[in-house]
């Protein structure tokens, strides 16, 4: 018998490119989850496939072998997951081979933390078969190592976000710190299906604030601001002055440059249809926008979205982060 593990995206609700710089980031798990299966194999190979990007191939020792799509693709798409396979085979000492397969409601390559909530599924489907006791912190340094591999240096939000669940506050100098936001906070994405690289939006923000220091110095300190007001208001349930917050942030993302004409079109449509704020979240440059809007008024928000050319869908707050599914 298999076993099937899953795990949650997620969205930056406020602060993203600041925290570069040590401010805080308030950061949702949301009710999209990445699957993924583990069986034995009766030979030694780690056979890896992933549903959503079309690639499969198996590892043997240093080798790979693709079985679907490119060649450089796959193993390139493939290698963070065999990584979190080794990690806990490392722990289990055991010598077996295994099959995975991934699967992801969360779209790919869209700021919605979709590599690392994978990564969390692979190590928990993976401790559970082999019957490997797995704290969620293990888990959490688990997929934060693959993680490593596809993005460099990240900062360790998405697999502790995909890991832990619920609601964080993270800083770079102090780590992460659950937050109490017991409120529903309905919220529509929208895609904007245009690429964006989240390094060159970072170089972006980094020479602008290098010309002018004097300038993009107090809005970092504005976005704090912004970070501790929001964090009394989810406490409180006040998704008024939530959305307000969420308005501000993203003009201060807009003035930084790191919003586009995609972008602008569904916050726009999104704030006429009667969202209580939208914003950009993640790198910028394309990518997805959120908006956070009341019971009464999220289904004009989500159809405005959607003329307006996003690939948008409904998503909330989740408390929970990486589960064994039942098989």
């Amino acid at each position: 018998m298999g076993v099937i593990a899953s795990a949650p995206a997620k969205i930056i609700l406020f602060g993203e490119h600041f925290v570069v710089y040590g401010e805080p980031a308030i950061v949702l798990a949301i009710d999209k989850r990445a699957y993924a299966k583990a069986d034995l194999r009766l030979d030694k190979r780690i056979f890896l496939r992933s549903l959503n990007m079309n690639v499969a191939g198996y590892f043997e020792d240093e080798n790979f072998k693709v079985e679907e799509g490119n060649p450089k693709e796959a193993k390139m798409k493939l290698e963070p997951l065999k990584c979190a396979v080794e990690k806990v085979l490392e722990i289990s000492s055991e010598k077996v081979g295994l099959n995975i397969e991934v699967n992801s409601t969360v779209p790919v390559a869209a700021g919605l933390g979709s590599s690392a909530a994978v990564a969390a599924a692979v190590v928990a489907a993976v401790g559970a078969l082999l019957n490997v006791k797995l704290s969620k912190e293990d888990v959490f340094r688990m997929a934060y190592d693959a993680e490593k591999i596809m993005h460099g240096t990240p900062s360790g939000i998405d697999p502790a976000i995909s890991t832990f669940g619920g609601a964080m506050l993270f800083q770079i100098d102090t780590g992460f710190k659950p937050l109490d936001v017991k409120t529903d906070i309905p919220i529509v994405i929208g895609n904007t299906g245009v690429e964006r690289s989240t390094r060159s939006q970072v170089a972006k923000v980094r020479s602008l604030r290098d010309r002018y220091p004097q300038i993009v110095d107090p809005m970092m300190r504005a976005a704090r601001e912004i970070v501790l007001r929001a964090i009394e208001a989810l406490k409180d349930g006040d998704l008024k002055t939530t959305g307000e917050l969420m308005d501000i942030n993203h003009a201060l993302l807009y003035g930084l440059g790191v919003s586009d004409e995609s972008l602008e079109w569904l916050i726009n449509a999104a704030r006429k249809a009667g969202a209580l704020g939208a914003k950009l979240t993640g790198a910028g440059g394309g990518g997805c926008m959120i908006a956070l809007a009341n019971k009464d008024s999220i289904r004009n928000v989500l159809e405005a979205v959607q003329r307006a050319g996003g690939n948008a869908f409904l998503a909330k707050k989740t408390n929970e982060g990486v589960r064994i599914e039942p098989v």
